[in-house]
């Protein structure tokens, strides 16, 4: 944005102070407004606000632009995307309806796999427009901080080519972007069988070749049954941190795996899915910094549990929310959708699911200084909706247009 004045704002929503990195479990129950406001951003971040009667005289230097008393927001922050991928994967969708599950069609070699060769056998730039695609849509619907994953290249040529487009997206659109390896993410087709050769693939060959090009914030791994062992991606995230990638991990989708665990062990910064937790995680992560991190959209798609956000917040732990926006098993980019699955599946108030898709969903990617709140110094990423109207509006209605329009 230019320098801008933003006058008549019917309510300011989602204010926090500066220094708050995330909301934690009554935290969550609350959102600061304020009615009838200005805010002012300066050299794209957020310089000032307050209400209407407090603003003198303004600022001859700067843009106005009159909201005539429709809200603003924060933009939403989406923490876990896989959104570089080849074609689709309908084929697929129609075997879930007729009956298989997720696991079964992976262990037929479909899946993550069936990515992963139409990945090898796409260009760069074709890959590229696909996904500049998706991004230009999830900034249509108010998403712009947002974590984009490597994941369906499975040899060492193609998670770079996927990780240099999401560079070229980082360069090319005014969101903040980042970026994950995720070579971990299953075992490419020519290792069947030989798993640890695979880890090591990945451990002395792809991750090596990511940090020479600095493609990378973050080093993943898909931990959890049928995929890596808690012994695997120990060893792949030692190898990611010694190249200076902070640890993210897929744990406890599809079973109670471990993953949990051993992200905490290394100061994740997010632990991600979650669907099948116990107690005893829910401890582990009481001691931690590291943020629970939840996928709604693949239990919807999947019918697979959703996680217990609910007792999360209860036990006083922070949770975000994530879209998991891929070919597979969450074909959405949708975060106002995610928000209203947290709270109709998952229990969450309108203020917590929020927060989770906000603040607390900076903050599973690092971006809590930037993003996920109106708080003086962040950068200027909003939504302006059509009209003033409860919080509770946007997941009630949950298809309903509410957005105006996005400002970068």
């Amino acid at each position: 944005m230019k320098d801008t004045l933003l006058v008549n704002i019917g309510r300011i929503v989602g204010i926090l102070p500066e220094g708050v990195r995330k909301l934690c479990g009554k935290e969550m129950d609350t959102v600061q407004t304020l009615d009838n406001a200005w805010l002012l951003v300066r050299s794209g971040k957020i310089d000032s606000f307050g209400p209407m009667d407090s603003l003198g005289e303004r600022p001859s230097d700067v843009e106005v632009m009159d909201l005539s008393g429709k809200m603003l927001l924060p933009a939403f922050c989406d923490a876990h995307t896989h959104i570089v991928y080849a074609g689709d994967r309908q084929q697929e969708f129609v075997d879930k309806i007729n009956g298989l599950s997720y696991e079964e069609i992976a262990a037929r070699g479909g899946g993550i796999l069936n990515s992963a060769d139409l990945l090898h056998n796409t260009s760069e730039d074709s890959l590229y427009e696909q996904a500049a695609q998706r991004l230009e849509e999830m900034i249509s619907k108010g998403t712009l901080t947002m974590e984009i994953k490597s994941g369906y290249g499975l040899r060492t040529e193609d998670e770079l080519k996927m990780l240099r487009v999401i560079r070229r997206l980082k360069e090319n659109y005014p969101v903040d972007i980042k970026s994950t390896f995720l070579g971990a993410h299953a075992v490419g087709r020519e290792y069947r069988g030989r798993q640890d050769e695979y880890v090591d693939l990945v451990c002395k060959e792809m991750i090596p070749a990511v940090a020479s090009e600095n493609l990378a914030d973050f080093v993943d791994v898909f931990c959890d049954e049928g995929f890596f062992t808690v012994e695997q991606t120990d060893r792949i995230l030692k190898a990611g941190m010694q190249y200076g990638l902070r640890p993210k991990i897929h744990a406890n989708e599809l079973a109670v795996s471990g993953g949990v665990q051993v992200g905490v062990n290394y100061n994740a910064v997010s632990v991600d899915h979650l669907e099948r937790t116990t107690d005893v995680e829910m401890e582990v992560l009481r001691n931690s910094d590291t943020m629970p991190l939840m996928l709604p959209g693949a239990s919807f798609f999947l019918g697979m549990p959703y996680g217990r956000a609910k007792d999360y917040v209860a036990a006083g732990l922070p949770v975000a929310l994530a879209s998991d926006c891929n070919p597979g098993s969450s074909p959405s980019c949708d975060m106002r959708f995610v928000m209203a699955l947290g709270c109709i599946k998952m229990r969450l108030t309108p203020q917590q699911s929020f927060n989770a898709c906000t603040i607390n969903a900076a903050c599973a990617m690092g971006a809590e200084d930037v993003a996920g709140s109106i708080t003086v110094g962040k950068k200027a990423g909003f939504i302006v909706t059509n009209k003033v109207m409860e919080l509770g509006f946007i997941p009630y209605f949950h298809h309903t247009p509410f957005i105006d329009k996005v400002l970068i």
